[in-house]
């Protein structure tokens, strides 16, 4: 299993509109980055989804539940890619970025190294430590 990180904006679509529509394609990634993590991304895996611009916090774990396939929102044949992602569960207490910013086993987590990337890889021992902060 692998471990994920994606965000957006609470305006725009946000864990509560997540839940309430079961789960979504995660549609209208344009960096080339962030399309191969999406590509790599596994029926199964966990995606921890965090509210970034206004919040900035980590509020609810979903699972990949398809894998890539061609973006909708896309021009046909452009490459670009989706997942459907299903929601796992809301985080007992959201974890907010400065909290995630004091952790020194979390100084090298991608949210921090690459704070512009809306798609990232977690590595398992990052997902645990957000989870027992969540806790």
């Amino acid at each position: 299993m692998n471990y994920w990180l994606v965000k957006s904006e609470p305006a725009a679509y946000s864990w509560a509109d997540f839940t309430r529509d079961g789960g979504t394609d995660w549609t209208g990634v344009r960096n080339f980055q962030a399309r191969n993590f999406l590509q790599q991304m596994q029926p199964g895996d966990l995606v921890l989804y965090y509210h970034s611009v206004t919040d900035k916090q980590v509020v609810g774990i979903a699972a990949v539940a398809a894998p890539a396939a061609p973006d909708a929102t896309a021009e046909a044949g452009s490459g670009w890619v989706a997942v459907h992602l299903k929601p796992h569960q809301p985080l007992p207490r959201p974890v907010a970025l400065a909290q995630i910013k004091q952790d020194a086993r979390l100084s090298q987590i991608g949210l921090l190294r690459q704070s512009r990337l809306s798609v990232m890889p977690l590595k398992g021992e990052e997902f645990d430590v957000l989870l027992e902060l969540a806790n």
